[in-house]
């Protein structure tokens, strides 16, 4: 039976818990079988259609090379009828590690926004002269203690705009103070390590209790109990010693001390139980994991420290021994999961991962809406209980008020602190939610640049941060987030009101304008979107094969797109019939191979120009060997090419499309395949 209990201060459970509904965002491989959400059918199979075409076609941001495709990753709604849409690139079937990329669509059909990983063209020689086995030797060299080897791959390492072919071994174990799970990239040719990354996420934070008489939702009825949720999947608390969940015969947990662990597991489970709410109730996100799952907890690490380490948080103690399973503590590791389990990963730019903690626990705090003396909505990480004897770990308000951390972004961050380059983040958050000079008894906060800023609350600032999130690709910087919380603003509010205050709180921190940064209008900003079907095709010799160029309106009004093409081959042309479109209309692209071309695959840029806005999309042309083959019969089962022309029931039919026929695929059935002559 699913109970409410109390946490804490033994206190009985009064009421049950509503089981939670959403939407669900669904794992999956190729981008044409991915499986998705099912609610709702229409709007969800739009964002999704127009999300695979805008990654097939290499769209803007998303341009690609002829041995690269994208593959549909996860779906995740988000709010407005918005989709985020991740993908992860492969080059010649192997992973790109630092190549994946995200499209936000909507249920209208419409790209409103897409971000890459990297556009740097991608070419590397696939044939390894270092073995997997000697690829694991090196890298269980950067581990201290290695536990074991959890899994290794081939992979495409991308680095600083460079490819190369890379063995991934991730190991467990511990580095000389922590627990450890490393990704290892070693040259698959040269044998160096190109890169480590640790999924395990470390936090100096502190513990309070909650209150006035909490609640927590657990698991049993009669004379046993269980600090699992029901409700909630993969939710629960263990004793970090033995592993095992805690149970007991009432459904009452905690003795009131901090140094019980049953106490701290209490505590644990409500700050984890209200950080879920405030995601589904404020964020739109189907719990922790975004697939309506969660993780568990562990109390009782012999540390002073709390820990995410890629599928559980642990939570250590204080320097008094106290359990640190706080409100702050708990959402704080939490949000490295959420991390995690956004497009993307937790592999950024120095600081991003603890202010993205930070933050999380800050929407919790606030959700939760405690007041003093619990933890309530202060900005402060570690504000209650002294953990080394200086107060608070960090300020969102103002970062340097404690050690000195940057309030500021500047080139020097990246090579920062992990945990004092989370300052310029969480200052960004503060004066986006709260503004410089919030009153009501909230601290004013100092600006980079001395400007005035008006917040716009914590709810929304937390979904436009989020929405920066479902845009996020590996590697992400400070830069790239300005650039998708804009995009993410602007798609929340057409006003411009939450785009503009967006704009300035980066401003306020000293994040420059980015060349990907979205523009917003009052007015209504003209622009459209650009998409080919089919984006790729094969063509002999001496034939043709057509495309279309979809556009749409995305924003404002209809505008006139020119549309050129470029990268075309020697002996190769385009034409486009007409030369012009209105957005919203579509034009055909006529390839035509001259007997001359010459053999290979090619990608063919498309551009629609509407007066400074510009969009690109790519379409992969091979041209084959032989001669178009006239005439015959069209029989299913017989390979054909572009070009290639048959006669079906006395009318004749060129093929647009390299493909194998099948029964039902007739030429008047399949009008994207054949065209009648």
């Amino acid at each position: 039976m699913q109970r409410t209990a109390t946490a804490g201060r033994l206190l009985t459970a009064a009421t049950t818990l509503t089981v939670l509904a959403g939407m669900i965002a669904a794992t999956a491989g190729p981008a044409s079988a991915a499986p998705v959400p099912t609610t709702p059918p229409s709007a969800l199979a739009a964002a999704v259609n127009a999300a695979d075409q805008a990654a097939a076609a290499g769209l803007d941001s998303l341009a690609k090379g002829t041995d690269e495709t994208y593959e549909r990753q996860s779906v995740t709604p988000w709010l407005a009828g918005l989709y985020s849409v991740a993908y992860e690139r492969t080059y010649k079937g192997l992973p790109v590690v630092g190549g994946d990329a995200v499209v936000i669509a909507d249920g209208q059909g419409k790209v409103r926004g897409q971000q890459s990983a990297t556009t740097a063209p991608i070419s590397v020689s696939t044939t390894t002269l270092v073995s997997a086995a000697k690829a694991e030797k090196t890298a269980r060299t950067k581990l201290a203690q290695v536990d074991g080897v959890q899994s290794r791959r081939l992979v495409v390492k991308v680095k600083d705009g460079e490819s190369r072919l890379a063995w991934e071994t991730v190991l467990t174990g511990r580095t000389a103070t922590a627990p450890s799970t490393l990704h290892v990239f070693v040259d698959a040719r040269s044998g160096e390590v190109i890169e480590t990354y640790d999924d395990v996420r470390a936090g100096t934070l502190n513990s309070k209790w909650n209150g006035p008489s909490p609640s927590i939702t657990t698991t049993g009825s009669g004379s046993s109990f269980s600090l699992r949720d029901p409700s909630r999947p993969g939710l629960s608390c263990a004793d970090n010693a033995t592993g095992q969940v805690f149970t007991k015969s009432s459904d009452t947990w905690g003795n009131g001390s901090a140094t019980s662990k049953e106490t701290g597991c209490g505590d644990a489970m409500f700050a984890a139980q209200k950080e879920w709410d405030m995601l589904r109730d404020w964020l739109g996100r189907n719990g922790h994991n975004g697939n309506g799952g969660s993780w568990p907890v562990k109390v009782g690490l012999n540390d002073v420290n709390a820990y995410w380490d890629g599928s559980s948080i642990s939570i250590g103690h204080s320097q008094s021994n106290e359990w640190i399973s706080s409100i702050d503590v708990v959402g704080h590791e939490f949000g490295h999961g959420i991390d995690q389990f956004t497009p993307g990963g937790a592999n950024n730019e120095n600081g991003l991962g603890e202010a993205t903690g930070d933050i999380f626990g800050a929407l919790t705090e606030a959700y939760a809406n405690q007041s003093a003396p619990y933890d309530s909505a202060d900005y402060l990480v570690g504000e209650m209980i002294n953990l080394v004897g200086n107060g608070p770990i960090r300020n969102m308000y103002n970062p340097s008020q404690v050690g000195n951390n940057p309030n500021c972004y500047s080139s020097s961050i990246p090579s920062t602190e992990v945990h004092a380059a989370a300052g310029p983040l969480n200052h960004w958050f503060y004066l986006l939610a709260e503004g410089s000079n919030p009153g009501g008894g909230k601290p004013t906060s100092p600006t980079c640049n001395n400007s005035s800023v008006t917040g716009v609350g914590i709810k929304d600032a937390g979904r436009i941060f989020y929405g920066g999130m479902l845009l996020k690709t590996s590697g992400m910087t400070h830069k790239k987030y300005r650039t998708t919380t804009l995009t993410a603003a602007k798609n929340l509010d057409p006003s411009c009101n939450l785009f503009n205050r967006t704009k300035a709180a980066w401003d306020a921190v000293s994040v420059p304008a980015q060349a990907g940064d979205p523009t917003c209008s009052n007015n209504g900003t003209n622009d459209f979107s650009l998409a080919l079907n089919p984006s790729s095709a094969s063509v002999k010799p001496g034939a043709s094969t057509t495309a279309t160029v979809n556009t749409a309106v995305i924003s404002g009004t209809a505008q006139t797109v020119a549309l050129t093409a470029s990268g075309l081959p020697s002996g190769v042309t385009a034409a486009f019939s007409p030369a012009s479109v209105q957005s919203g209309a579509s034009s055909t692209l006529t390839l035509s191979a001259s007997s001359a071309a010459a053999t290979g695959t090619y990608q063919i840029t498309v551009t629609g120009t509407a007066g400074a806005t510009v969009h690109t999309a790519q379409f992969s042309l091979t041209v084959g060997t032989g001669t178009p083959n006239p005439g015959g019969t069209w029989a299913a089962g017989t390979n054909y090419q572009a070009g290639d022309t048959v006669t079906y029931n006395g009318a004749s039919y060129r093929c647009l499309q390299g493909h194998t026929a099948l029964v039902g695929w007739e030429p008047p059935n399949v009008p994207a395949l054949w065209q009648a002559v």
